[in-house]
């Protein structure tokens, strides 16, 4: 079954485009400086901190108390990972891949 957003529409679709033709961490910096304010970056990469805390193990009151977000926040992102859309999981697994395959490339360079 294809997925299909509720948020589906052809703005969001022009923005994902341009989103997934970023290539470097420079571009990312420099279109979403331009794209947000500051408070809304860093709401949002509160929210992948939170996403990757909790999904190492990381208990509502560690995640605040080293992230400074607020309860619902948290709660909102953990309701995310067992009830979203599967954005924050398929990242979080996506990412978990690759550095385990970096990781191994280092260990094969040692060897």
């Amino acid at each position: 079954m294809e997925y299909r957003s509720k948020f589906d529409s052809p703005a969001n679709d022009s923005l994902f485009r341009a989103i997934l033709s970023l290539e470097t961490t420079e571009e990312c910096y420099r279109f979403f400086e331009d794209l947000m304010t500051i408070k809304e970056l860093q709401d949002i990469s509160q929210r992948w901190q939170v996403a990757r805390m909790l999904d190492s193990g990381k208990t509502y009151n560690e995640i605040a108390a080293l992230t400074k977000a607020s309860a619902a926040t948290i709660s909102r992102v953990s309701k995310c990972l067992t009830y979203g859309a599967e954005g924050y999981t398929s990242m979080l697994k996506k990412l978990k891949a690759e550095d385990e395959k970096e990781e191994a490339s280092e260990e094969k360079g040692k060897a």
